[in-house]
């Protein structure tokens, strides 16, 4: 467990972040609705219009279930004592990459690694 720090200001940031994105989540369930297909009500174009907007809410919601997970997987972290050590390598995750992204899994330099530079 990593004493050098608050891991309580890590816990809270993460679970305002969680409450945030989960209050959200109605608003994009409603975008995600079926699309109707009745040519008497809705003109072709706006049939296509409506099917993107559906799509892109769609792929906001993947993003949204990533970062869900990421952000339970590390207050799963935070409650057994691994918050803050990359699962890659195990070393200790910088305290300024921590609070620019209290869910990260990695240090840099396996993000680095990961992404090829």
């Amino acid at each position: 467990m990593r004493n050098d720090l608050d891991l309580n200001f890590f816990q809270q940031l993460l679970e305002e972040r969680l409450a945030a994105i989960q209050a959200g989540r109605e608003a994009q369930q409603r975008e995600e609705a079926p699309v109707q297909l009745d040519q008497a009500s809705v003109g072709r174009l706006s049939r296509m219009g409506a099917m993107q907007q559906q799509a892109m809410a769609q792929a906001t919601s993947r993003r949204t279930e990533v970062e869900l997970q990421r952000i339970r997987t590390a207050l799963s972290r935070l409650q057994s004592g691994d918050y803050g050590y990359c699962v890659k390598c195990e070393e200790e995750i910088a305290e300024g990459r921590l609070r620019v992204d209290p869910a990260s899994l990695v240090c840099i330099d396996c993000a680095r690694a990961a992404e090829g530079k």
